[in-house]
């Protein structure tokens, strides 16, 4: 399994996730790089992503939404702040509605993903900070950490494919 540990903190209102990955720094980029490739692992296996827009630079937009196994979908979004190709990148993270339009009333999260190169594999690091202990306790009740893990999980069997 490709997640080492995952550390929510209500103090810091982060959540911390590493991971590591059987494949070279470059490869594991084009997984966010490319949104045919983002759709085969963003979110659980179970609710499977399809990504709208795809704009993977600073000011980028990408929306997507994913569908439960029940045919509901669930919207969200990216606000792309940074990106150092392939040593990561910043966005906003937010829940959107069925025209991937944000909900305000859900808690968005300011996000650093970051990939480093360590003997052919890559060292991933994941951070999501949110505005306050309330919001990252909504979204960890919600099953987040859980969701993120096995979406996460994903990428080394889709990277060997």
């Amino acid at each position: 399994m490709p997640v080492i540990d995952v550390t929510p903190d209500l103090d810091a209102r982060t959540i911390t996730i590493n991971a590591e990955f059987a494949a070279p720094i470059e490869r594991v980029w084009q997984i966010y790089a490319d949104p045919r490739q983002l759709e085969k692992i963003w979110g659980p296996p179970t609710y499977p992503a399809t990504v709208v827009d795809h704009e993977l630079k600073p000011g980028g937009k990408v929306t997507y939404y994913m569908t439960s196994p029940d045919g509901e979908k669930f919207g969200g979004y990216w606000k792309v702040e940074t990106v150092d190709e392939p040593r990561g990148f910043t966005f906003l993270d937010g829940f959107a509605d069925a025209d991937l339009n944000p909900l305000t009333d859900m808690p968005e999260s300011r996000n650093a993903y970051t990939f480093a190169e360590k003997d052919d594999k890559t060292l991933a690091t994941y951070i999501s900070t949110y505005d306050s202990a309330e919001a990252l306790q909504k979204v960890l009740d919600m099953g987040v950490v859980e969701g993120a893990s096995s979406a996460i999980n994903q990428i080394d069997d889709f990277l060997k494919v």
